[in-house]
């Protein structure tokens, strides 16, 4: 079960929750937030929620059977949704569109996709500076110098920046300079990266492990929200299965049955999800139909010479047809509702 305390509340009357909870056999693990103070309880007698709600401090309480409770849309009916600020906001009601390079290579790189962000009026960029690379010989970013470029010119033009984190020594000095930290797919279940984004105020997207199941994606994200960090976001991007045909298989199952077992804001990645640039608009338009709340994509002046991921990213009129027709089918889905 979930137990909302009081802000306010004494620790004389938190002392007598915590003995209550113990009396019923069951294992409390508070956890404190940016916005909320809760008494997590793990038990498994079935107990009446009325002989703990009724105790002093106590702003509601809800009985969550699922393994992942905090991000659990049984208690928390409405959906997040995160302010990035400026008028950025990600989760129900809001398309949220982010583009650009998979690596982030130079300045007068970043200079020319910027601009084609804010011609669309794209107001998130995504792009790597730490990039981990299957083979140890190939373009791995321009680290912590590229960053702070990356941020530096992205504030200059309102722009909002998603960047991947690797490691638990980077999340300190990335802080600064980043809107929302990335977990990528090899890093889904890094526990200790996980443990440490939940000490910082920021956003967290967390993309599906590559072979991962769904239940272990919430799982992760219950990780995080446990550790007092409520601002995460789920990012379907592919999973990998026999098939050869495409990079990945993109699970746009995943997109409805996340949006009914979470309250999170949920994402769609078609570039990762099947690899081959002629085929991202398709699936970009299919993740919208299929409720996700935004789509992350990759694009580039010319992905042909891009450092990595060429094979899945669009070109600049690419990418413009695919966000007029991201919002077009946005409005069709509204309609539909």
């Amino acid at each position: 079960m979930i137990i909302q305390l009081d802000p306010t509340i004494a620790e004389t009357a938190k002392a007598d929750i915590l003995a209550r909870i113990k009396d019923l056999k069951y294992k409390a693990t508070e956890v404190k937030t940016q916005r909320a103070h809760y008494l997590v309880a793990i038990g498994k007698a079935d107990i009446d929620l009325r002989a703990i709600g009724q105790l002093p401090g106590i702003l509601d309480i809800h009985r969550v059977s699922d393994d992942y409770k905090l991000v659990s849309r049984k208690w928390r009916v409405r959906p997040t949704v995160l302010d990035l600020g400026d008028g950025v906001r990600i989760g129900e009601g809001n398309l949220t569109l982010a583009a650009g390079p998979c690596s982030i290579e130079s300045e007068p790189q970043m200079e020319l996709i910027m601009q084609h962000l804010v011609d669309n009026d794209v107001r998130i960029m995504r792009g790597g500076v730490f990039k981990p690379r299957s083979s140890p010989y190939s373009f791995r970013g321009l680290g912590m110098e590229g960053l702070k470029l990356f941020h530096q010119m992205a504030r200059a033009r309102g722009i909002k920046i998603i960047t991947e984190v690797m490691q638990v020594s980077q999340v300190e000095e990335m802080h600064d300079y980043v809107d929302v930290f990335q977990v990528g797919a090899r890093n889904t279940q890094n526990f200790n990266l996980l443990d440490a984004l939940g000490g910082v105020d920021k956003p967290v997207m967390i993309k599906r492990g590559i072979s991962g199941t769904l239940e272990e994606l919430l799982s992760s994200a219950e990780y995080v929200f446990s550790g007092g960090n409520e601002k995460l976001i789920l990012c379907e991007r592919g999973i990998r299965t026999f098939e050869t045909a495409s990079r990945n298989t993109l699970d746009l199952n995943a997109v409805p049955i996340l949006k009914e077992k979470t309250h999170l804001p949920v994402i769609v990645d078609p570039s990762h999800g099947i690899g081959i640039r002629e085929y991202v608009p398709s699936m970009a338009l299919a993740g919208v139909m299929a409720g996700a709340d935004g789509i992350i994509y990759e694009a580039h002046e010319k992905p042909e010479e891009a450092a990595s991921d060429g094979a899945q990213t669009l070109n600049f009129q690419e990418s413009e047809r695919l966000i007029r027709n991201l919002r077009k089918v946005y409005a069709l889905r509204q309609e539909l509702e």
